[in-house]
């Protein structure tokens, strides 16, 4: 790869880092333990099913030069509205939900404290302070190697695993009963991620366009794009992997303690790299989840500011201080207060994930075909075919759910 290329490789990272949370370490390794391989299928149509719309993001952007909220705005005003309210009913969840996994990686790694909450407000606070100093430009920085140090150590820990396993491995799928489904479209809801990060996904390209001397062009934009995504699928695989391979039909259950958890996680790295590996397997874990809890703390507030700017014809005034503080303050909040809830809550937002998927394709695939966007940035035939079947799974899935509540 050119170092002009590398260069231009950023927001598509920033999108893995976001997603390469909760979704992988968490669901996907829950997926390998409690079914083994049998989900894989899920694993690969929800990827492809949500490739399109997430791809929509960096396409709407570099061609017209605004934010799929933009979009949104000229399609009408309260598609917009919509989504503020969405983003608000889910973003102190999904804050709480990584930072808490990061908290129980800290724990382990420093092993200064056990307390969840002290860690949590503390990392919150740390990211706050950060993102403050260094916005964009530190993001963009940081993400490349702790992406790329995470996938190797993940490959490279299911590899082992793969030699050392003993017996056969079945690679039947498996349509879990109705005490199941639930975990399915949680599993799928955050899988790779959440689909308004395709909105977040806009406002990096932007800022990464505008960072740049160089013309960022579409392909340059999608090939960034592609990299990110391509690695959030591998490493849901891995990690699926890894349940599958370490904990499937055995007696180890995961804890739903974060901290213990967290130990859990990466003993499932060191029982096949060795003991010798745990403080790298430890930094890698921690970092990425650190990663994830900082991209998510900037991408919301970022969003939020945009939305209100266009809201109320504000174009000219920056809300992000102000949200990213009501985010960094009202996740400390539930910390203190409803940490006993946060599963509960967590569930809550990755169904609500799910369940607001349809919403979301529906709005950039209309978008992307639409007046707004350049005839010759528009979607191929093969691209506009994948998207009509996605939002039939997507609906499908959705409808399947509401129906069995």
């Amino acid at each position: 790869m050119s170092a002009l290329k590398f260069s231009k490789l950023g927001p598509g990272l920033l999108f893995a880092g976001a997603a390469i949370g909760v979704s992988h370490l968490v669901q996907s390794t829950r997926a390998g333990a409690d079914f083994g391989w049998g989900l894989l299928w899920a694993l690969l149509l929800v990827n492809l099913f949500k490739y399109p719309f997430f791809q929509f993001g960096p396409r709407y952007a570099i061609a017209t030069g605004e934010s799929l909220l933009d979009g949104y705005l000229r399609l009408g005003k309260i598609y917009l509205w919509i989504y503020a309210f969405l983003n608000l009913a889910t973003m102190f969840t999904i804050q709480t939900a990584v930072t808490i996994v990061t908290a129980g990686l800290a724990s382990q790694l420093f092993g200064i404290s056990s307390d969840m909450v002290q860690w949590s407000i503390a990392i919150t606070f740390i990211c706050y302070a950060i993102l403050l100093i260094g916005r964009y430009k530190l993001l963009d920085k940081v993400i490349k190697g702790i992406i790329l140090l995470l996938t190797l150590s993940s490959v490279l820990a299911l590899l082992i695993a793969a030699i050392k396993h003993e017996g056969n491995m079945s690679f039947t799928q498996v349509l879990p009963e109705a005490s199941g489904f639930l975990f399915i479209i949680a599993f799928m809801g955050w899988m790779p991620a959440p689909m308004d990060i395709s909105i977040w996904h806009s406002i990096w390209v932007l800022e990464k366009k505008n960072s740049l001397k160089e013309k960022l062009l579409i392909k340059e934009s999608l090939f960034d794009f592609n990299v990110g995504y391509l690695t959030t699928f591998l490493l849901g695989f891995c990690f699926i992997g890894l349940g599958a391979l370490v904990m499937f039909n055995s007696d180890l259950q995961f804890s739903n303690k974060g901290n213990e958890f967290a130990g859990q996680l990466i003993q499932l790295y060191v029982s096949n790299l060795g003991d010798s590996a745990y403080l790298f397997i430890a930094i890698a874990a921690f970092t990425t989840m650190f990663s994830t809890t900082i991209t998510t703390l900037d991408a919301s507030p970022r969003a939020m500011s945009r939305t209100l700017q266009l809201l109320f014809n504000k174009k000219n005034k920056d809300f992000y201080i102000l949200w990213i503080s009501i985010l960094a303050v009202g996740t400390s909040l539930i910390f203190l207060f409803l940490l006993s809830e946060m599963g509960l809550l967590i569930q809550i937002a990755t169904v609500l994930s799910f369940v607001t998927a349809p919403f979301y394709a529906f709005l950039n695939f209309r978008l992307v075909t639409s007046k707004h966007m350049p005839k010759e940035a528009h979607p191929n035939k093969s691209l506009k075919i994948l998207s009509v079947l996605g939002i039939l799974f997507l609906c499908g899935f959705t409808l399947a759910y509401l129906l069995s509540l």
